[in-house]
């Protein structure tokens, strides 16, 4: 792996000494220290009775109620759920596309949120999307242990998705780390992020380039997935169209996270890098100081 990427993520897990991992307000019931799920379980908690059917533990029948009733019922209990988060970086090219350092804030933010998920008592695990979601090497340790850190993959994570979805823990909080710059509908990677967790957020971090582009006159545009090269004219009517777009895509993934009931929140690369001002993770309860 990369130096510079070993070096981010040590600048990281300082950032992050300074912070707790928050529970969203949307977050259900699963998540608080060794929490109770919302599923039947194994825990020493009574929740609720119901039929018995074949194949039920026999250990599980309540056979007090079956001596009053004469009806086989089986008790659950509720499940204790350890809190845990999962991670997933977008690892394709358009993320260390120069100049902005996407890449190297994002592996800097990811650490920083694992050392916060370790300051609130939770254990984590990292995926990086490539021709499918794959765990970062020694995920589960400290982030200056990460390997197998690389953003050159040519297509984006929905497709990712689509081939092989990482392995989440189930009731855990998610974090997926991205540009988000690919066409496409966001809604099935957003229900398939969604389904089993506890809470979802989705940080867009673009850099200052692309949410500002200041560029003028005519440029050669290389597509950092395809590599497919156009020629065109930037001018401040280009410029307002790009804005436009963008804003349309944004409020796009905005709705697409409603929906799913995930917390969406954008961050600027060079701005996380130049202060660690991660105020907006703050602010919308990521994060606690």
């Amino acid at each position: 792996m990369s130096n510079s990427y070993r070096e981010f993520l040590l600048e990281g897990e300082r950032v992050g000494m300074r912070y707790a991992l928050a529970v969203p307000r949307t977050t259900s019931a699963a998540l608080a220290g060794l929490q109770m799920g919302q599923r039947a379980g194994s825990s020493l908690e009574f929740k609720d009775h119901r039929d018995y059917q074949p194949g039920d533990d026999l250990r599980r029948i309540d056979w007090n109620a079956f001596a009053r009733s004469d009806r086989l019922t089986v008790k659950l209990f509720r499940e204790e759920i350890s809190p845990h988060l999962d991670l997933i970086l977008d690892g394709s090219r358009s993320m260390a596309v120069e100049p902005g350092g996407k890449a190297v804030a994002a592996v800097a933010l990811a650490a920083a949120l694992a050392l916060a998920a370790e300051n609130a008592g939770y254990s984590h695990s990292a995926w990086l999307t490539r021709e499918w979601c794959a765990p970062v090497g020694n995920s589960g340790k400290r982030p200056s242990l990460w390997e197998e850190l690389r953003f050159d993959h040519p297509g984006h994570p929905a497709e990712s998705f689509a081939n092989v979805p990482p392995k989440l823990r189930r009731q855990g909080l998610r974090i997926f780390i991205s540009d988000l710059l690919w066409l496409g509908e966001p809604l099935q990677l957003l229900q398939q992020l969604s389904q089993g967790a506890a809470a979802v957020v989705v940080i867009q971090l673009l850099a200052n380039a692309d949410a500002n582009p200041a560029e003028r006159g005519r440029v050669r545009l290389i597509d950092s997935e395809t590599e497919e090269q156009r020629e065109i004219f930037i001018d401040d009517a280009a410029i307002r169209r790009y804005r436009e777009a963008l804003l349309r895509h944004q409020q796009h993934w905005h709705r697409a996270c409603r929906q799913a009931g995930a917390t969406m929140v954008e961050m600027v690369a060079e701005q996380v890098l130049a202060g660690w001002n991660l105020e907006a993770l703050v602010k919308a309860e990521v994060l606690k100081v």
